[in-house]
């Protein structure tokens, strides 16, 4: 298992640093492994003949057996063969959310939505302050408030059962008992507020995964580079911010600061000796990131100079606070990395690729990487290996859709070989560093 200096979507471009080392997996047990045996020959040969007469009975008995099944069916079966599928993970009820927000996209309007009422309520704007609607864009999942005031409901169209919620000044925001429902603001105006915006594609183009990007599909995507030098991908986070995986910065950490480029913008990476690029200001790798085991994975760029924003460069989203995508949800990886698992190829351009989640039990399942997942990880890809990150494309993003919005899910950190069968890409969870991203960001965002 290599450090996602080395990837797979079999997408993308090198001289990345080597991927983090590689990791040990022990493979005791593992009856699924598709590359290699784990059993006693003498018993897999028992087995085998078992085996053959039972799918002669199963085809005999019930042809449908032997049509194909699904990606989610054969996630179960292998975890059910796995050695460690008597821990079933506990799926637990999402709990509905105490206190939820959401902007109108029409006129800027907040609203909020407390568990014990189904309608959404325009915010009056007494007890309203910015420290509070940086809170909310944060929850919704932008990197920063951008413009906050209060509307005279006169100058507003709104329905006749329309109603409203009054903020507590004594509680915080997030609290339930912080709202109490009004039929009218005493102030006669109600709190209008714009977040940052991001996790839109002004360009984006139809292109299947694998091939190559047009300009504008992915507007954060970023080169990392250390002079003319691509070592890893990025993303977009604000015009001053751009995030990466702590193990690029950590390979080349007694490098000169002001060797390092960002660029944005670009499909072409041979472009990249006439692009200037924007000079980085601070390397901020996580605290706890561990080299060992690519524990907490994720660094932060300060530039010097911001991004300018355009059709082609732009922000992504980060997820919304408590936001959860599910096993299977449809996602893209995107880079310049190696294009083949033998790390012979790789692309001028841009490519990407469509990986869905998988779970973490799955992934740490002996068949697969043996625990070796955190808490701070998640991976994505196919059983078969069809696609995957490579070498080259650590630090890219992982997005997934919400509607009409793209929100950054993972940043490209590890995995054992490209694309291989059984061992998808391990990506670090940026859910898991909302509140790290947040506090480092926050006192210099522009």
């Amino acid at each position: 298992m290599t450090g996602w200096g080395q990837w797979r979507v079999i997408i993308l471009h090198s001289l990345d640093p080597p991927w983090p080392h590689i990791i040990d997996v022990p493979q005791a047990g593992c009856w699924c492994s598709l590359r290699r045996g784990c059993a006693v020959p003498g018993v897999l040969g028992l087995l085998a003949g078992v085996g053959v007469g039972s799918w002669l009975l199963v085809l005999y008995l019930w042809p449908a057996a032997s049509q194909p099944i699904s990606g989610t069916l054969q996630d179960e079966e292998i975890l059910w063969s796995c050695s460690e599928a008597s821990s079933e993970e506990a799926l637990l009820p999402a709990l509905p959310k105490t206190v939820s927000f959401r902007v109108s996209s029409k006129d800027f309007l907040l609203e909020v939505q407390v568990r014990d009422w189904p309608r959404w309520l325009l915010v009056c704007h007494e007890g309203w302050s910015p420290a509070l609607g940086l809170q909310i864009c944060w929850s919704l999942g932008h990197l920063r408030l951008t413009h906050h005031k209060g509307v005279n409901l006169s100058d507003i169209t709104l329905n006749s059962s329309k109603e409203f919620a009054q903020l507590s000044p004594r509680l915080g925001g997030f609290l339930e008992e912080a709202w109490q429902p009004r039929n009218n603001c005493t102030s006669g105006q109600v709190v209008s507020l714009r977040c940052s915006e991001c996790g839109a594609r002004p360009l984006a183009s139809r292109i299947v995964g694998g091939q190559a990007v047009a300009p504008g599909r992915w507007p954060w995507q970023v080169i990392v580079a250390l002079g003319f030098r691509h070592t890893c991908g990025g993303s977009v986070l604000a015009p001053h911010w751009v995030v990466t995986a702590a193990h690029c910065m950590h390979s080349f950490r007694l490098s000169r600061l002001s060797s390092w480029r960002v660029h944005a913008g670009l499909v072409s990476h041979s472009v990249v000796r006439s692009h200037q690029g924007a000079a980085v200001e601070r390397i901020i790798s996580h605290p706890l990131y561990s080299a060992q085991n690519h524990d907490y994975d994720i660094a932060l760029l300060r530039l010097r100079t911001p991004l300018n924003f355009s059709d082609t460069v732009g922000a992504v989203c980060l997820p919304a606070k408590e936001q959860h995508f599910p096993k299977g949800s449809q996602c893209w990886v995107s880079g310049w990395g190696h294009t083949d698992p033998s790390h012979t190829y790789s692309s001028d351009m841009l490519q990407d690729t469509v990986v869905p989640l998988l779970s973490t039990q799955l992934c740490n399942s002996s068949c697969m990487y043996s625990g070796a997942l955190t808490a701070r990880m998640l991976c994505a890809g196919y059983l078969d290996g069809r696609a995957d990150a490579c070498q080259g494309d650590s630090g890219g993003p992982l997005v997934c859709p919400d509607g009409d919005t793209w929100r950054l899910v993972g940043v490209v950190s590890w995995g054992r070989g490209c694309a291989e069968p059984n061992h998808p890409g391990v990506y670090a969870k940026v859910a898991e560093f909302l509140d790290w991203i947040h506090d480092t960001a926050k006192d210099s965002l522009l």
